[in-house]
């Protein structure tokens, strides 16, 4: 199936009709934001951006779960012949390409924690999965917002970890990197971000 605006923005429709849930709106602000950054970088499609933004949570469709959404979307997507969206359905979740590094619980089978982490600790990251990597600490359901907000978020839902401050360096270490690709403060591309970060 192509991968198109069409195809994904129907994929992302149907899961959440399978799963109704907050994750919906919280992806289409993922794509949202990664187009946006897109645009100002040369190496990058802002319409690749866009779906792969929209597909990183598409495992959810399948109910609600942990870390066995990241390997749901992968089996999705591939299935599908969405190769590169498919890593970035598991790669999203892993700034830091070690999968000890989760805040998450790992409801999934030994065979599926194995090929897992086989496939972290091997993926070829590029700016498309750094890319959504930051996005997806850019957007709440309601909006875009201040990275820090979206830290505090997911800390307060999934606890403090031994490697939550390693994570939130590397995407503030993301963020500079394309802030330097850019030339501004990604801020400035992502509109209601001050009025959804302060309400």
């Amino acid at each position: 199936m192509e991968l198109n605006k069409q195809n994904v923005e129907r994929a992302l429709k149907e899961a959440s009709e399978y799963n109704p849930g907050a994750w919906a709106d919280h992806s289409r602000y993922v794509a949202l934001a990664c187009r946006n950054i897109a645009l100002r970088c040369r190496n990058l499609s802002a319409e690749q951006a866009y779906l792969f933004g929209l597909l990183h949570d598409i495992g959810r469709y399948a109910g609600v779960s942990s870390e066995k959404h990241l390997i749901d979307g992968y089996r999705y997507c591939m299935e599908r012949g969405w190769g590169k969206a498919a890593q970035i359905c598991i790669s999203h979740a892993f700034m830091i390409q070690d999968i000890d590094t989760s805040i998450g619980e790992f409801d999934v089978s030994e065979e599926d924690y194995l090929f897992m982490k086989e496939f972290v600790a091997n993926a070829d990251y590029d700016d498309y999965d750094r890319l959504v990597q930051l996005c997806d600490a850019l957007a709440m359901p309601t909006g875009f917002c201040l990275l820090e907000k979206r830290f505090v978020d997911v800390t307060i839902r999934y606890g403090v970890h031994p490697a939550t401050i390693d994570r939130w360096k590397k995407i503030l270490e993301i963020k500079a990197l394309f802030e330097k690709h850019i030339g501004c403060s990604i801020y400035t591309l992502l509109p209601g971000v001050v009025e959804n970060s302060f309400c």
